[in-house]
């Protein structure tokens, strides 16, 4: 009887209540000079492969809630990957409609697998002068709300919703290791998962100090936009979350920092993860150096690396895109 109600704990009545609760891997051989605990939140083993299901779909069930979306809707929203995949899981789920603004950075296995959900696929093609690609996706999604009455824009950038949806990772994270995580590493985009574990550790009166990793070629703080190859990574306009006052430090990493860091997580640790999270493992090997012996480390495997074997796993890609550096197939893939 006790293992047949353990059994029925389990099961949940639809997939966005399957949501959550996440493992939490000790990692031990990625830093092996190292004596720093250093534990990865496995976020890519949501249902649609990512953090960014957490924050959709409780965005999409707020909306629902305050009557801003009924049955058969428009979703409208901008997207690198991760959130529009957790968008149109939740859209089908609810019986809403989605369309997803994207640019050319897009993977196309992301692509393949949007369409497999039935989402619309709306691309921007050229960047503005004022914000590059992401600037001009907001644009095309005003665009749209207004060729479309009856569409809500989720706004992933604004929503207020984003970061509550992370406050419920970072209690898993902290219940896990009993309130005794010394840093947390996080990748920033819109900053909704970072000011949501921010928000979370100043209401608890937590001592949790919280590392920002930002991508070259990002604004979010302070720096000049630039060209960057790795989506969902960064930003070409300024957060309307950030407070970089709750921020203990930040890192900036370069694209070819994020296809290293992917590298050497899926040599050492088996863990095939995508491209921010490679720019975090590459952060904290930077980083590592100036923590106590003792200390206790959190970052969060973002999301699958399957959606990245046409480019960061791709050598061929590699050498393409990244002329000018010199390395060979043993260099990479055995950092």
């Amino acid at each position: 009887m006790r293992a047949e109600t353990e059994l029925r704990s389990k099961i949940s009545n639809s997939i966005t209540e399957s949501i959550g609760q996440t493992p939490l891997v000790n990692i031990q051989e990625l830093f092996p000079q190292s004596r720093v605990n250093i534990y990865a939140k496995l976020e890519s083993s949501n249902p649609a492969g990512s953090l960014k299901d957490r924050t959709s779909t409780f965005i999409i069930k707020k909306a629902l809630e305050t009557g801003l979306v009924k049955e058969g809707d428009i979703i409208v929203e901008s997207s690198s990957g991760n959130m529009a995949l957790g968008l149109a899981q939740a859209c089908i789920h609810y019986n809403l409609k989605l369309i997803v603004v994207v640019d050319p950075k897009l993977n196309p296995h992301t692509e393949k697998l949007l369409r497999a959900y039935g989402a619309t696929i709306d691309l921007v093609s050229k960047p503005l002068a004022n914000g590059g690609f992401l600037a001009a996706r907001l644009k095309r999604v005003q665009e749209l709300l207004r060729e479309h009455p009856n569409s809500y824009w989720t706004n992933q950038y604004g929503n207020i919703n984003n970061p509550l949806a992370n406050q419920e990772t970072i209690e898993e994270i902290m219940n896990s290791l009993n309130y005794k995580v010394d840093y947390l590493f996080v990748a920033t985009s819109t900053c909704g998962t970072i000011m949501g574990y921010a928000d979370f550790i100043t209401k608890n009166n937590l001592k949790t100090k919280l590392v920002a990793v930002d991508a070259k070629g990002s604004v979010l703080f302070g720096g000049k936009s630039k060209k960057r190859l790795i989506p969902g990574h960064g930003a070409g306009v300024n957060s309307q979350f950030l407070d970089i006052a709750k921020i203990w430090d930040h890192v900036e990493v370069s694209d070819m920092d994020c296809i290293e860091g992917c590298w050497s997580l899926l040599k050492s640790e088996g863990i095939l993860c995508g491209g921010s999270t490679g720019g975090v493992v590459t952060a904290i090997k930077d980083y590592i150096k100036h923590l106590e012996p003792s200390a206790s480390c959190v970052f969060l495997l973002s999301d699958r690396g399957d959606r990245y074997l046409d480019t960061i796993y791709n050598l061929d890609w590699i050498k393409k895109e990244f002329p000018e550096y010199q390395f060979s197939e043993k260099s990479i893939i055995g950092w």
